[in-house]
């Protein structure tokens, strides 16, 4: 297995970074600070370009005569029931990232919005952006790269590999393997790099809820270094396995115990104020997303700047860099759905999750600020990852909700790491749907290395730019797979 070149590249290139990042992280977050400030000047408007056209490709999809066509031979049927396969979709899209951000983000933008508007019209601002990252243009790029790798692989015959649409569409020449090479290279790398953010992310929650839960103050990377020395010997053990019901009861439970903090926190807080929002929060969103995914806030100010390259830029790659990632999971689920049924079931249900989600725990942030004395601002600004546990605390039972947030955030974090790790050695054995234990181990160590990179930076600011490096890339590559699906759609109507 380890004389695969393509297994061992990706194994040096991630594991130097990794290294890299230990030996001097001051360093590599510097580096990666400077070349993301570079590269989004000179092609932040390539990348909001790119991410519209691709909702708007989906759309199209879901509405022509191709959306008829199915993922697999034309009499197969779907493996999973709709409710379950929209049950898993959630799955997908829920992971600590939603709980990391639920409050803090929208608040953030709100802290920059009213400086130019007033404190309501800033609030209605920051939903609107926040909808927008978590909305209908990160799953198009993640239904777009689903779409082309389930269409090669059901309908086609193609491994599930990045570079398999390439092959098919272009011929198997010099120049496609050496692309096709490439953009594996390129997905596994982005991959990791993802994951190992949302590593750091997670072990952040989740010191932040342990501080809380006990009462203690600023522990600082002790206790992140504890805490992520637990999470490596809980994802060793399922690396050794085949993935199966364990992981499903794992992904599952942390998915119902979000839903149930989603429930409580709209009953046991103020709804009347969460639910007004949440209905005003979806009629901005959709009445205004298309013309949002085309602002660059060229004329604004430099902070204006600042913050757009910090957040929407940078979500933006970050959901690039795990599309090959989710996009094999969707594809995996979704054989024997139209095409019109994946794209709407990928891009609308999630969307509106999200809506509500964002409606809810950033709405009682929200209220916090506009109609009582507390310093949720302040603490937005002081302890961006104890934002979500300092306003559960305002609510009855917060030390239950508390300790279940900490436990969903390691669930998913754990999830997040074996499946990526599964993945990551399918793609880098050639598309193996049963890649070996220590391969799969081996990968495991590298984003094991990458989340403490993450961590040791000490900054979301560092981790989102680290990201952002990584994953800058892959924007070529998601066109380069638009292209091959429409091709191959092209000729199969012909």
């Amino acid at each position: 297995m380890f004389k695969n070149s393509l297994l061992i590249v990706a194994l040096s290139l991630t594991g130097a970074v990794a290294v890299w990042g230990i030996v001097d992280t001051e360093g590599l977050a510097s580096f990666a600070a400077s070349m993301v400030g570079i590269m989004f000047r000179s092609r932040g408007w390539f990348i909001m370009l790119t991410v519209s056209v691709m909702l708007i490709l989906c759309f199209w999809l879901a509405l022509s005569r191709h959306g008829r066509i199915k993922l697999g031979k034309d009499d197969d049927e779907p493996e999973f029931s709709t409710v379950s396969w929209l049950t898993m979709l959630f799955a997908a899209g829920m992971g600590v990232g939603l709980l990391f951000f639920a409050s803090a983000e929208p608040i953030s933008h709100y802290l920059l919005a009213r400086n130019y508007v007033s404190d309501a019209e800033a609030a209605t601002k920051a939903l609107l952006v926040t909808n927008f990252h978590w909305g209908l243009h990160a799953w198009a790029i993640y239904a777009v790269t689903a779409l082309t790798i389930a269409y090669f692989g059901f309908r086609k015959g193609c491994p599930s590999l990045i570079s398999a649409p390439l092959i098919y569409v272009f011929g198997r020449k010099p120049w496609t393997r050496s692309v096709g090479w490439l953009s594996d290279l390129l997905a596994i790398y982005a991959i990791a790099i993802g994951l190992g953010g949302s590593v750091a992310m997670g072990v952040f929650q989740v010191q932040s809820g342990v501080e809380s839960l006990f009462g203690l103050d600023e522990t600082g990377l002790g206790l992140a270094l504890a805490i992520f020395g637990a999470l490596c010997l809980s994802y060793a053990v399922p690396l050794t396995v085949d993935l199966g019901q364990g992981m499903a009861r794992m992904s599952n439970t942390a998915m119902g115990i979000a839903l149930g903090l989603l429930i409580f926190v709209l009953l046991a807080g103020p709804t009347h104020f969460l639910m007004n929002g949440i209905v005003e929060a979806i009629g901005t969103y959709f009445w205004t997303v298309l013309p949002q995914g085309f602002r660059t806030y060229t004329f604004f100010d430099e902070r204006v700047g600042d913050h757009f390259s910090a957040w929407t830029l940078t979500y933006m790659v970050w959901w690039l860099a795990w599309a090959p990632f989710v996009g094999v999971f969707i594809a995996r689920i979704s054989k024997g759905r139209t095409i019109r049924q994946f794209v709407l079931g990928v891009v609308l249900v999630p969307t509106v999750f999200s809506i509500f989600w964002f409606g809810v725990f950033g709405g009682i942030g929200f209220f916090e600020a506009l109609r009582t004395n507390s310093p949720i601002v302040d603490v937005v600004k002081t302890n961006f990852n104890g934002t979500t546990f300092f306003l559960l605390d305002v609510l009855p039972l917060s030390y239950l909700t508390t300790a279940a947030t900490v436990a969903a955030a390691f669930l998913f974090i754990i999830t997040s790491v074996v499946s990526a790790a599964y993945v990551l050695a399918m793609f880098s054995l050639g598309g193996d749907l049963n890649p070996g234990t220590r391969v799969k181990l081996a990968w495991g160590a590298v984003l094991g290395a990458l989340g403490l990179v993450m961590i040791l930076s000490n900054s979301i600011d560092a981790v989102r730019s680290i990201i952002a490096l990584a994953a800058m890339p892959f924007v070529f590559i998601v066109l380069l797979l638009t292209v091959c699906l429409l091709k191959a759609l092209k000729q199969e109507a012909a």
